[in-house]
């Protein structure tokens, strides 16, 4: 099977952005891109995650001609090859209707650096403006507004996350939803404290080596 590998990886981190929190149902989508061959592998329309199996998974080109598959891809699917046709780092995407980020998202607010941990999507989480989904206008607003971050909103929408792999691309799902919850309780209880653009700055440069194993 193409692509057996990112198909797998899509249902394995379907079922694990339901048991996260960060969707519910058939909400939100992931898909993967392999740059050697320019396929994308994409989750399907309308199939709930715990139901998902690999060969459900559709295959695109980047042109979003599909390759492989009987299932209809993703209504997201423009958003996904937006992305990887406007920064070649990105690999993989997750889309998330995660409660907190949904609930910033609604108020047409950015997530500024409330916490150290926005700096899994760079000094601040910003928002595209809201369009349709499923349009090319919201693919176009998510191409214009992803810059180097590597996770914004959408407004009126919900969350999405890039990266070089699917591991990290889900790990900037998981952790901007997090600073999302810290962000909304904090404006609850008073007026929170930003961490000023320089500490980010420095914070950004320590991610560069967080987690890297120990060289001689």
């Amino acid at each position: 099977m193409m692509l057996k590998k990112e198909r797998k990886a899509i249902v394995r981190f379907g079922l694990k952005m339901v048991e996260s929190g960060l969707t519910t149902g058939t909400g939100g989508n992931l898909s993967m891109l392999d740059r050697a061959s320019g396929r994308v592998a994409i989750s399907p329309s309308g199939i709930e995650y715990g139901a998902l199996q690999p060969e459900e998974v559709v295959l695109t080109d980047l042109d979003g001609n599909i390759i492989d598959g009987d299932c209809k891809p993703s209504s997201e699917l423009g958003f996904h090859l937006s992305l990887y046709n406007q920064r070649s780092d990105i690999r993989a995407v997750v889309h998330t209707h995660s409660p907190y980020a949904t609930t910033i998202a609604c108020l047409g607010w950015e997530i500024p650096a409330v916490h150290y941990l926005v700096g899994f999507a760079g000094k601040k989480v910003p928002i595209a403006p809201y369009a349709t989904f499923g349009t090319p206008e919201l693919a176009q607003k998510v191409a214009d507004t992803i810059g180097a971050y590597n996770a914004i909103l959408l407004a009126n929408h919900g969350l999405l996350a890039v990266g070089p792999t699917m591991d990290a691309a889900f790990s900037a799902a998981e952790e901007i939803e997090f600073v999302a919850r810290i962000y909304y309780q904090t404006k609850r209880i008073g007026t929170p404290v930003i961490l000023p653009e320089k500490e980010m700055e420095t914070v950004l440069e320590k991610f560069k080596t967080y987690g890297q194993k120990k060289r001689d």
